[in-house]
């Protein structure tokens, strides 16, 4: 994981010392202590998975001196991971053993061996481990790295300008979300957002089909070291190393746009997954237009070879043929609870976000960006738009009434709060504070003019 902290005084260091071995992926067969990965550098995140039931995962490290040991374990949403912290012998001393994500502890510890294992209460899948413990090197590890760039699967097309090596900017305290509407991209959230947040950083253009269009597109933009595009088609290639290295190195990562349930079939559950997760963790920033940002939300709209949802068709039933959705491609904190939408006021989609946020089951707001539109947001839920088009958030209040959410019949909601968001507006996804004042919004199926007011735009 590339560290913010001191990471210009430790790229000079590097520049004349080896290269000290860190263990940044888990090794199989690490099941039982006696086969522990070793090699576990204080402060180094180790990616993992738990593949089965029965899996378990050791680790073993050695703190140089007494003192604090902290442990934090991320993973999916969906999946519930814990770790203990051993001596050489002995019980558990320490353990993470809650529904907490990340599952964080610290332990006052004496000097010696200590083993961590791994293990699931539920679900299989990803996970990051960090823990921090005294430590003593004389080469620090490579924190400005993350190895060597792998070799790249001959199937796999990939399209770089700039720099092929991995660089080490500081990044900015805070990781960020863009999410674009479609249609024309929005220039000056590449360059009055991403640029100063990447600082000269690596930029990753992820698509399931396409060109490398983007490549000279953003390099000026963004002011960035590289920019990749990467054709991550199959499961295959979305699982390799080289797809992994690319994603995890870099410190923004655009998805274009296209279908987002072929880019849930082809990347759910692989390192692509995983990898994303990481670029967010570390304070980067995640970002798509149209399908890309559409897979940004912990609810997904998934047509997955469905005719696609059309409002006035979807408000008649309230579970219309052409309503899935799926969720927990990403784990972003601030967009739990949240579904976007795109090409919103162009292709009128108030109806069917409307009907997508009636479905949801934790309702904290329905996101929908219009064409040449974007929002930037950061950890805090502090958010921003640029662009000529406008964004809505969806939200509800005491007043908001689901008042017919049953299949077979028409939706009918009352009261929703729906703010309307230009260039320059401010949304914190967090608390919902802003500078603009909510309009209500009802929707009755029953009626043709389903639109109260009748415009909602």
């Amino acid at each position: 994981m590339k560290t913010t902290v001191f990471a210009a005084s430790l790229c000079a260091m590097l520049a004349s010392v080896p290269t000290y071995a860190c263990l940044t992926a888990e090794i199989e067969n690490n099941d039982l202590e006696s086969t522990a990965n070793q090699g576990l550098c204080s402060g180094v995140l180790v990616q993992g998975s738990i593949n089965s039931r029965q899996d378990v995962d050791w680790y073993t490290f050695n703190a140089t001196s007494n003192g604090n040991i902290t442990l934090s374990l991320t993973h999916a949403q969906s999946d519930d991971f814990d770790w203990s912290l051993f001596r050489t012998t002995g019980s558990a001393v320490l353990s993470g053993a809650t529904s907490a994500n990340p599952e964080i502890g610290n332990y006052q510890g004496e000097s010696g061996e200590y083993f961590v294992k791994v293990t699931r209460y539920s679900g299989t899948g990803w996970y990051d481990l960090t823990i921090n413990y005294p430590e003593d090197r004389t080469t620090p590890p490579a924190l400005c790295e993350y190895g060597s760039r792998p070799t790249k699967p001959g199937a796999l097309k990939s399209f770089i300008v700039g720099s092929d090596n991995d660089v080490c900017p500081t990044l900015s305290s805070s990781a960020g979300v863009l999410l674009m509407g479609g249609g024309t991209d929005v220039d000056e959230s590449f360059s009055n957002r991403v640029k100063p947040h990447i600082n000269g950083g690596d930029v990753v253009v992820l698509r399931t089909s396409g060109t490398d269009a983007y490549n000279d597109y953003l390099l000026p933009l963004t002011g960035a070291d590289s920019v990749e595009t990467l054709i991550v088609d199959t499961i295959s290639k979305a699982n390799s190393d080289y797809v992994d290295w690319a994603i995890r190195s870099a410190e923004f990562v655009f998805i274009a746009g296209g279908d987002q349930s072929d880019y849930l079939n082809q990347w759910l559950g692989t390192k692509v997954q995983s990898a994303l997760s990481h670029v967010y963790e570390k304070h980067g920033i995640i970002g798509g237009t149209s399908a890309g940002n559409a897979i940004q939300g912990q609810y997904i709209y998934d047509p997955d070879g469905l005719l696609g949802a059309i409002s006035e068709e979807v408000v008649t039933d309230f579970c219309h043929e052409t309503i899935h959705l799926s969720s927990n491609f990403l784990a972003t904190p601030i967009l739990q609870g949240v579904i976007t939408d795109t090409h919103f006021s162009e292709r009128d989609r108030m109806g069917r976000m409307a009907s997508f946020f009636a479905h949801i089951s934790s309702q904290k707001y329905a996101i929908g960006v219009s064409e040449h539109t974007a929002m930037f947001a950061v950890e805090n839920g502090d958010s921003v738009i640029d662009g000529t088009g406008h964004v809505y958030v969806l939200a509800k209040d005491a007043q908001t009434q689901f008042q017919q959410t049953a299949c077979g019949k028409p939706l009918i909601i009352r009261d929703l709060l729906n703010y309307r968001l230009q260039s320059g507006d401010q949304f914190n996804l967090s608390t919902g504070a802003t500078n603009v004042l909510p309009s209500r919004l009802s929707i009755d199926g029953n009626k043709a003019q389903f639109y109260s007011p009748t415009n909602p735009y």
